[in-house]
């Protein structure tokens, strides 16, 4: 198991979620090697230019993170209507969730903010 670091925008936006959600989806945010990299992982990836991004879904709910010495670092915390409406107005068309937002530009520059806030 390793251990996850928040970053000052990943915590603000797990703040922002209702007490009761915020404790079953960090109850269930687990990160392993095996569970990272199996044939069925949980996990989602975007990639973009030799640059990878884990998705882990719970619900209404996705974690974006990566992994930096051996430790995971959680970039964003978003709500899937924001990530639909995301997708909506930046007019990505076909293909799985993953896949466009590794195409959007506007995805990687909300994935930078987050990498380059203060950790918690």
């Amino acid at each position: 198991m390793h251990q996850i670091v928040f970053n000052e925008i990943s915590a603000a936006e797990l703040s922002a979620i209702p007490t009761l959600d915020q404790l079953e989806l960090v109850s269930h945010f687990r990160v392993d090697e095996d569970s990272l990299n199996g044939e069925d992982s949980q996990f989602g990836v975007v990639e973009r230019a030799g640059r990878k991004i884990y998705r882990y879904r719970s619900k209404d709910y996705r974690i974006y993170f990566t992994m930096e010495d051996g430790k995971v670092v959680v970039q964003r915390v978003l709500h899937a209507d924001s990530l639909k409406d995301f997708l909506f107005r930046s007019g990505m068309g076909s293909g799985s969730e993953d896949q466009r937002l590794g195409e959007s530009r506007s995805f990687w520059r909300l994935i930078d903010e987050g990498e380059h806030a203060a950790r918690k």
